[in-house]
Order: structure tokens, then C-alpha cells, then sequence
């Protein structure tokens, strides 16, 4: 029979790069349990350098006779970026795939008595290892558990990049009826022939079996199985109002005995998107209320344990939404079975994000990711889409961006063939886009209002991508504003990081949202802060502050209740502006969030004001205060006897509190209009010469030209030491910087730079 064992304790991490300990103990390393991440600090920006490279993770493992008559197998979690396992300084195996799980053969490596495990693991910058560049933080680490599998002779295929070696599918069949199918291989190590028989078990959540069935097999080297099953009138899983699930248990029995067996939990359900009723669950229409989630926490990163992802899935619940984006990578797989057993549907995505590679065109290591996640992760039947892209085009778009997006997306498809895929488009990919023609679902992150535009924007972007594509399931992927909710404003506006502008713009979204049937839903950015390390802003450094609560998890914003109002169903009272406690105005606006229907308001206990309506937001205007401290209550009543109160304090005082405002950068405002130093009065349209730099070249191939590299440095050299502008110049064109709205490049700028680069000879080839 078949054993795992934990191995995350007594290993000795060094941050020195040094060769000799792929075979020579670490000498003065520390000692840590695995979790662990090293940028812990530096990545969430408690140091001013966060350190990006090369590590050294050791343990000795010891072996006896009879466990070196099994095969052997060690199991990482992710090493992140990438990860090479030696055995005794033997090189075993390595990782490309910074977010996946990999396995390692043991068995030829190691020998009775004492075994030296050494893990080199990377997070410097790799052009050929996705993710190039993001914004968040690149973590490096054995940030998740290690196992030894010890196997018997007989067992599940467990190298073929999967996790289970077993694929359950779910196909409905009739009315009533659904086909589970368990296919996969068997390995037999016995150095002979076997007969052996597959058993499939199907379990309620009872325990009673349900459903039976076996196959026998002739085990030579390997051999493939595949056993299938109807069940009449199965519980569904219908999401977070019943996530039920089955237990199926899966065994491969030989000379009398079972060697290997899964017990893996499925639900039976049904998934389609539609452009008229939106999502069909079950054939039911369901509206995606989502959030997207980043796997790190405060003081953590993303070496987080079951109970951080319990603390994260209690309060996702607890908003009220039925759907989350796992991005932009693969995730730890017990927060995919958490999503299970809660009933959240889920988009999982790898991470092909930003720009693709220049040294590598087919973007390969793509397919790995791909390949990985979709193995690993398929039998949980809270995914509902692949994600194969986010913002791939924000840098270039080119014929191999687009063959890679369609490669990835047949790859999905002949991986399995039941699940659809999905991409997330940034919003300057045109609404005609032959990429929008790839996937199944196509999602947009649209921060109108924030980045670029008025919040009104949104649904006149929405209603024009409809009429191009009538027949396009679309989701709003990502949306959301960087809000310290140190900062408050009478008057909110864009990008004042105040948390009363995020309650107008997340309030304007969900209605956007829901006011369109052919919208399937949103994607909340983010549900929580996430470690960014090269962030400096909104008054915090390392951090992107768009999550709905901080980082640390202990403090819920305002947003936060306003989902919770529109989604929870469970009644509550929450009253805005508690942070806002010093207030220079002596009429004041208040906000209550609540799901319950009828608001009493008292003011230092006098009753003020009484609200009857089914508004998630509900104001009370005109508010006058009087200097000095203030009580201000609501109390919900459901008309059932069921009663909510919520209170916050406020004090009038003479002048308005400066700690209130972000101070603004000096200069600010000349970064903001930088171009203004040129004339541009000479911006008539010219027509380009071929053989000739233009806007159009990368900025990569205007630096291997001392004077088109001059012309580009007059115009953008304050820009050349910001990270994005370092990661991307090798696929970035000047055409293609215009937009984004970082740069603020108007459209006469471009053909006075092309009047310069235009009559600068290329080389010849």
C-alpha cells in the first residue's frame, strides 16, 4: 500500500548561491519549516530591496533496506520560480513552472542509511519563465508542503504531471443521468506481468455507495484503464446553495491485495454560458459575483498554511460571492477542494500575463503551466473555465502572441474537452479583436475611472462590445481602485485613494453589471491587498491596495460591506465611514450598507431618520453635526423578528484633518503633462518609409542604433529606470507605450517622433 509522508520540518535554507551544496552540507544556513518564502518582508516592502535569485533549500532523508524496495517518489508543492532537485549531488530532476506541483523520482538516487536533499530554487528574472512581469510580487521559495510518496510496486501513474494519476468526468446524459468516467494509467514496478482489477466506488456524502463497477487489466510495463458508470438521479452540485459532493474511491487491486487507491470528491453538475440568460448552472441562470484572490498574506507572502486559506475562504463566504478568479497562476490545491465544498465556481489561470517571451516565440513554457494545472486541478468540479491569458497584449501583440493564445486554448481543449475556456483582455484590445475569437468566454479588466476614463464609461464600453459581439459570452475580469483606508474626502475623486471613492466606483460596477443579462458577471480586484514589490503608492510601498480588505486580513473595508449588502443573504447592518471619525463640515452625508429592508438611524440615541427600501446603499443626507464627538447608529429589522445594529463615532471639528489627504508628489503635475517641454505643432501625419525606425520598432531594436536610441532617450529617458519600462523594452514599441495610460502620450507626439526616427537607415540584412 501506498503511503505519503510530510517532510516540511528540519530543513536548512541558505540565501547564499553557492554550487557546492548540491552536494556539501550547508554550513551557518537557518533553520526553517517549510512553508517558507524569503521574500517575506521584502516582497510585501517591509526592506527597500527585495531580492530576487538563486537559493539553497537542504534536508537528509534516511532510508532503510526494506523503504528502498519501493519506489520513491518526493513531491514539492511549488518552488517558485523554478526549482533543481539533487540527490546526493546528483541532479534528479527540476521545475520551470513556478505555481505547480512536480515530483522527483528518488528510487535511482538514493541508497540505505543517510540521503542529502538539495533544492536549488530561482526567482531571478527568466525571459523564457512565465510570469516575465506582473504586478505583484515574484515570491521565491519552497512555499508549500513537501511530501514523500513511498509506493507500492503497483500503482497510479503519479509522474505524468498530474496529482491523482486519476481523472474523474462528469458527463450528463439524460434528465436525470449523468456518465462518471475514471481513466488513467497504472505503473507496474514488479519486473513481471500482473493481472490486476480497477475498482470504482462512488460514495454519497453519507458514505453509501451508490454506484459500483471494475475492469480487469493485464499489467505489463504500464497500461492505460478506463471505467464508466451512469448514476440516476444524482444531488447536483449547485454551487454555494448546495455544494454537494460524492466521494469516489478509486483502487487497483493485485494478487489479492489493493496497491494503490484515491478517494477524490466530484460533483455532478452542468455548465453553459449564454449571451441571453448569461451563466446556466444546472440550466439555472446564475450571475458570476466574483473576486479575484492572490495567494499571499501580511508578514507571510505566499508561504501560507490550511488555516490562512480557511481564514480567506471564511471571509470570501462571508461577501457573499459565489464565484472567485484564482489568479493569475495556479493555486495550492486545497484551496481549489475548499471551493469545492463551499460551492464557489471558479476561473483557474496560468501565468501567460503581460508580455511574451523574446527569446522563446512559441511561449513553451506556457503549455507546461497549462498542462500542469489542468491535470492537477481537473477533478474539482468548482472550475468551470482554463484561463490561458491576462493582458498578454499589454506590451505587443504580434502573430506569435496570437498563434501561442490559440495553441494554449486547443491545448486546454484536448485536455479536457468538457470545461470552457476563458481570457482576460485588457482594455485596449479592440472590441473587434480577432482574439476575442479564441476562447469561449472572453473577460475584460476595465478600470474606468481609475487608470483612464469616468466611471460612467464602463457600460458604454460593455453595450459596444455587444453590438461587435452579439454572440460573446463576456465577464468584467478585473475592476477595482487602490484605496488606503487611512484616507477620506467629502468630496471623493480619482485616484485620491479614499475608501468613499471606492464605495462610488464598486458601486457603479455592480450596477453596470447587473443592469446587462449578457454581462455573465465581474471579478472584484481584489479581494484582498496583495504584495507588489516595485509599488509605491497610495501612501504604501510594496503593496496594491485594491483589495476589498488589507493584507494582514484585519481590516475590512467599506466596499467590503457593499458587496456584502448586494450578495450575502445573511442580514447585517454596517454603517460607512468609521475610519472618517474627524469631520470639519457641519452637514454630513451617511451611508448605511445593509441587506435588510427597514433602517432606524438615531443620532447620540435620538432617533434622526427611518429608511424603507430594498437599496443595498441607503443614504442619510444632511446630517448636522455640532463640535465635539457624535454617536451615530443603525438598527436593521427584517420584519421577522431578526434585528441588526451597527454604530460608528464621529467628532465635528474647527478644521479639516490633513491626515485624511495623500500628500501629493512634488511635480506631479509636470510628470502628469511631461511632453508639454516639445513642440508639437509640426503633427501632421506622415507616411512612413520602409527600411526605416519608426514607432513601430521595438524600443529594443531603436538602442541597437545609436541615434534612433538618442531620439528615443530625448523623449522617454525619465522613464527608462522604472521596472516595467526594464522588463518589457525587448517586445515594447513607442507605438504601443501610447497606449497605456502610465505614459500619457498624446497622439501629436507620435509623428513628430516618427518625422525624427523616419529617416534613420535600418541596418541591411
Amino acid at each position: 500500500m501506498s503511503h505519503v509522508i510530510p517532510i516540511n520540518d528540519n530543513w536548512i535554507f541558505s540565501r547564499s548561491d553557492a554550487p557546492d551544496f548540491a552536494n556539501q552540507p550547508i554550513s551557518g544556513g537557518q533553520a526553517v519549516t517549510l512553508p517558507h518564502t524569503w521574500n517575506m518582508e521584502d516582497g510585501q516592502g517591509g526592506h527597500e530591496t527585495y531580492y530576487r535569485g538563486s537559493c539553497w533549500y537542504q534536508r537528509s532523508l534516511q532510508f532503510s533496506e526494506e523503504v528502498l524496495a519501493n519506489p520513491i517518489f518526493l513531491e514539492i508543492g511549488a518552488a517558485g520560480n523554478s526549482g533543481r532537485v539533487y540527490v546526493n549531488g546528483q541532479l534528479a530532476g527540476e521545475s520551470q513552472c513556478g505555481y505547480a506541483m512536480f515530483r522527483i523520482p528518488l528510487s535511482p538516487y538514493v541508497r540505505s542509511g543517510s540521503n542529502l536533499i538539495s533544492i536549488q530554487v530561482d526567482n531571478s528574472y527568466r525571459n523564457d519563465i512565465f510570469p516575465l512581469l506582473a504586478d505583484f510580487t515574484f515570491y521565491g521559495g519552497l512555499y508549500r508542503e513537501v511530501n514523500l510518496l513511498i509506493m507500492d510496486a503497483v500503482h497510479f501513474d503519479v509522474m505524468d504531471k498530474g496529482r491523482d494519476g486519476i481523472y474523474l468526468t462528469q458527463e450528463k446524459t439524460g434528465s436525470d443521468s449523468f456518465l462518471l468516467t475514471a481513466s488513467g494509467r497504472v505503473i507496474n514496478e514488479t519486473g513481471e506481468n500482473k493481472e490486476a482489477t480497477i475498482r470504482l466506488c462512488l460514495q454519497d456524502g453519507e458514505g453509501r455507495t451508490v454506484i459500483e463497477s471494475e475492469a480487469k487489466l493485464l499489467l505489463e510495463g504500464e497500461a492505460a484503464f478506463q471505467l464508466s458508470k451512469e448514476i440516476h438521479q444524482p444531488i447536483l452540485w449547485d454551487g454555494i446553495d448546495q455544494p454537494y459532493l460524492y466521494t469516489a474511491v478509486v483502487s487497483v487491486e493485485s494478487d489479492g491485495q489493493t496497491r494503490d487507491f484515491r478517494n477524490i470528491e466530484i460533483g455532478f453538475r452542468t455548465i453553459e454560458a449564454t449571451t441571453e440568460q448569461g451563466l446556466l448552472l444546472n440550466g439555472k441562470p446564475i450571475k458570476l459575483n466574483g473576486v479575484c484572490r492572490h495567494q499571499d498574506f501580511g508578514g507571510i507572502g505566499n508561504a501560507i498554511t490550511k488555516d490562512h486559506m480557511e481564514l480567506d475562504m471564511s471571509l470570501i463566504m462571508e461577501v457573499g460571492a459565489n464565484s472567485v478568479r484564482l489568479a493569475h497562476y495556479q493555486h495550492d490545491d486545497y484551496f481549489y477542494t475548499l471551493c469545492d465544498r463551499h460551492g464557489l465556481l471558479v476561473w483557474a489561470e496560468i501565468p501567460f500575463i503581460s508580455i511574451p517571451s523574446s527569446i522563446d516565440p512559441e511561449n513553451r513554457n506556457a503549455d507546461d503551466q497549462l498542462e500542469r494545472l489542468i491535470k492537477q486541478a481537473y477533478n474539482h468540479p468548482s472550475i468551470y473555465g482554463w484561463g490561458v491569458q491576462n493582458e498578454i497584449t499589454i506590451a505587443v501583440e504580434t502573430e506569435h502572441t496570437r498563434s501561442t493564445i490559440q495553441r494554449l486554448e486547443a491545448l486546454a481543449k484536448q485536455l479536457d474537452p468538457h470545461r470552457m475556456t476563458v481570457q482576460a483582455n485588457i482594455n485596449g484590445v479592440e472590441d473587434d479583436s480577432i482574439i476575442n475569437t479564441y476562447t469561449d468566454l472572453v473577460g475584460y479588466n476595465l478600470y474606468y475611472g481609475w487608470y483612464y476614463g469616468e466611471i460612467k464609461d464602463l457600460g458604454d464600453r460593455f453595450d459596444a462590445f455587444h453590438n461587435t459581439n452579439p454572440s460573446i459570452p463576456v465577464i468584467l475580469s478585473e475592476y477595482g481602485v487602490d484605496t488606503n483606508p487611512k484616507f477620506h474626502s467629502y468630496s471623493p475623486g480619482v485616484q485620491d485613494y479614499t475608501e468613499e471613492y471606492q464605495l462610488l466606483f464598486h458601486q457603479n460596477a455592480i450596477q453596470t453589471i447587473n443592469a446587462r443579462p449578457y454581462v455573465l458577471g465581474g471579478y472584484v480586484w481584489n479581494m484582498f491587498d496583495f504584495g507588489s514589490a516595485n509599488r509605491r503608492e497610495g501612501g504604501e510601498t510594496g503593496k496594491n491596495l485594491k483589495g476589498l480588505v488589507t493584507i494582514d486580513r484585519k481590516l475590512k473595508k467599506d466596499a467590503f460591506y457593499l458587496y456584502k449588502a448586494y450578495w450575502s443573504k445573511t442580514p447585517f447592518v454596517h454603517v460607512a465611514g468609521r475610519r472618517f471619525v474627524n469631520r470639519h463640515q457641519e452637514s454630513n452625508d451617511f451611508v448605511i450598507l445593509s441587506n435588510m429592508r427597514h433602517i432606524s438611524v438615531y443620532l447620540n440615541d435620538k432617533l434622526i431618520a427611518t429608511i424603507d427600501n430594498e437599496e443595498p446603499l441607503k443614504v442619510v443626507k444632511d446630517i448636522s453635526l455640532s463640535l465635539g464627538e457624535h454617536t451615530l447608529r443603525a438598527v436593521g429589522d427584517d420584519g421577522s423578528g431578526t434585528s441588526c445594529d451597527n454604530h460608528i463615532i464621529v467628532r465635528r471639528v474647527e478644521e479639516a484633518d490633513p491626515a485624511y489627504v495623500l500628500p501629493k508628489k512634488e511635480g506631479n503635475d509636470h510628470v502628469i503633462n511631461w511632453f508639454e517641454k516639445f513642440d508639437l505643432s509640426d503633427a501632421e501625419e506622415i507616411e512612413l518609409k520602409d527600411g526605416y525606425y519608426s514607432t513601430f520598432d521595438t524600443i529594443d531594436d531603436l538602442y541597437k542604433d545609436e541615434t534612433a536610441k538618442a531620439v528615443f532617450l530625448k523623449y522617454f529617458g525619465q522613464f527608462t529606470a522604472n521596472p516595467f519600462f526594464e522588463a518589457t523594452m525587448n517586445v515594447m514599441s513607442i507605438q504601443k507605450m501610447s497606449q497605456l495610460a502610465f505614459y500619457h502620450i498624446p497622439p501629436e507626439l507620435l509623428t513628430v517622433i516618427n518625422r525624427e526616427l523616419n529617416v534613420i537607415p535600418k541596418p541591411q540584412s
